[in-house]
């Protein structure tokens, strides 16, 4: 590491030397550009262009042309138009869950590592239950528990219980490895120095410990992104994700019996679209691993 360089800084610096991640990242962003242009085009008056954003429905199940890059489905709506909505759709569901998992996760984790004793191990009987329980059954449980219910005066439609349902059910991952790092750092130096110097309890945890395990938590983030995404694909497929809006898991449903009719453009643009910011995000999430974890760097 440079001399007066972070972990963070010189992570980055290493990260930008791989031209792949680098290609990856911008793929990323620009998905996270189109989802945030159709939140834009959702709510304006302003139009893309007849070509990416037609406003009136065409003929139906029209094949790829100048007219509809990607071609029309049975309503003669452009699959273009659907597979930018399930960009939106799909990145507001994984960075909504990835969120509520973090909020869960990284303060039980924290809290069970550092105090250990009764706290610890209700926390670790908690994860331990919920990870006994096959994820993707788990998932569907609270997606249907969830819908249609109202928190708050909220009620929890669409994509809310999506994003609701898998990050309530995807916290027990990172829980126990920021739990792990903790029980690693709480007995170091720094820790015995804060302690001497009567840092209070709080103040270790998040001045102190949370700081060098935050790279961790970056990592974890990227990792699981990708997973949350087929984790929403899954659940709209199903039918007990977004029925409002076009989404991806919607398109290859739609998609199913069309294919028999020689209609293959919507199952293509839906999993061409999924395909990429899979693979860019697993490429990414390893690079990001390599450059951030000290025991995987590689000089």
């Amino acid at each position: 590491m440079p001399k007066g360089g972070s972990l963070l800084k010189d992570g980055l610096r290493r990260l930008l030397k791989r031209k792949l991640a680098v290609v990856c990242l911008v793929v990323i962003v620009s998905y996270f550009l189109l989802a945030g242009f159709v939140c834009l085009a959702e709510f304006s008056d302003w139009r893309i262009g007849p070509t990416l954003w037609p406003e009136q429905a065409g003929e139906s199940y029209a094949p790829p042309s100048s007219k509809n890059i990607f071609g029309t489905d049975i309503f003669g709506q452009s699959v273009l138009r659907k597979t930018l909505y399930g960009a939106k759709v799909s990145i507001t569901v994984a960075l909504c869950a990835s969120l509520v998992s973090i909020a869960i996760g990284v303060p039980l984790g924290a809290i069970g590592g550092y105090f250990r004793g009764f706290v610890d191990q209700i926390i670790v009987w908690l994860y331990s239950t919920l990870s006994s329980i096959p994820y993707i059954l788990l998932i569907l449980a609270f997606a249907v528990v969830l819908r249609d219910k109202s928190i708050f005066g909220h009620k929890l439609t669409g994509i809310t219980a999506v994003y609701l349902a898998i990050g309530l059910t995807s916290w027990v991952g990172i829980c126990r490895l920021i739990r792990g790092e903790v029980i690693k750092h709480k007995d170091r130096d720094y820790v015995l120095a804060a302690v001497s110097y009567g840092c209070s309890r709080r103040r270790i945890i998040l001045r102190h410990l949370m700081p060098n395990v935050l790279h961790l938590v970056i990592i974890d983030f990227s990792l699981r992104f990708v997973a949350f995404i087929h984790a929403e694909v899954i659940l709209s497929f199903l039918g007990l994700g977004e029925a409002s809006r076009p989404s991806w898991g919607a398109m290859i449903n739609d998609a199913r019996m069309e294919l028999s009719r020689g209609v293959w453009w919507q199952m293509a643009a839906a999993t061409a679209a999924i395909f990429v910011i899979s693979f860019a995000l697993n490429i990414f999430g390893d690079a990001l691993r390599d450059s951030l974890d000290p025991k995987l760097r590689i000089q």
